[in-house]
């Protein structure tokens, strides 16, 4: 049986602005660096341009001189950093600069420690060996926001959380990687991006940060 980990909540440091999109107003741009930490909801596409009546950024964020730095698939949640600073951008998404992205993961199936061990060691995928990744079976977040609409549960298999980092941004790289060693993925939240953390951002909300 695993030892559980917990994740507590924090308080946001270096808070601009705190805006929900019910509340959403005209802001001026500035072409100064700007750096938006989001909340990204489910079923949230991660760009600006409309796309086949699906919500977007455009939904929530009310600048037009911040782009994504990286992706959030679709049907995942969590944090996402928005900037103007190319300097920024290239430090979150390239590969060999591996910043460290943790994510809390819903998976279906109770994982036994030679599985994760496997995820610590690396996994072979359709692109290649993965990073090791560190990895510790959790409880689920007394903080966390339900989910709408919320995963769908077969009363015959149980489910658990896990919290785990990874050092790379693949295409659906989580969700492959728990596929890979028979535990799939049914929620996947974006919990930090380096030093950064969604909380206490609600899903939908976003705030400015003043400096990296």
């Amino acid at each position: 049986m695993h030892p559980m980990s917990y994740i507590t909540q924090s308080k946001p440091t270096n808070t601009r602005i705190l805006r929900h999109p019910a509340q959403k107003s005209k802001i001026k741009q500035v072409s100064s660096q700007r750096i938006i930490l989001f909340n990204k909801p489910f079923h949230v596409i991660t760009q600006f341009s409309e796309s086949n009546g699906k919500k977007t950024l455009r939904d929530y964020i009310p600048f037009s001189d911040v782009y994504p730095a990286g992706r959030l698939d679709y049907d995942s949640e969590g944090l996402l950093i928005l900037t103007n600073n190319g300097k920024l951008q290239a430090q979150l998404t390239q590969p060999n600069k591996k910043t460290a992205k943790t994510y809390l993961v819903q998976v279906e199936g109770i994982p036994a420690e030679k599985d994760l061990q496997r995820l610590r060691n690396g996994v072979y995928l359709k692109d290649g060996l993965t990073l090791p990744a560190q990895v510790e079976v959790i409880e689920e977040p007394k903080w966390l926001w339900l989910r709408h609409p919320p995963i769908r549960y077969r009363l015959t298999i149980p489910t658990c959380w896990l919290k785990l980092t990874i050092y790379e941004g693949r295409n659906r790289q989580v969700r492959r990687m728990t596929a890979h060693i028979g535990y799939p993925t049914l929620r996947l939240i974006r919990y930090s991006i380096g030093d950064w953390r969604v909380l206490p951002l609600q899903p939908g909300e976003w705030r400015e940060i003043d400096e990296i």
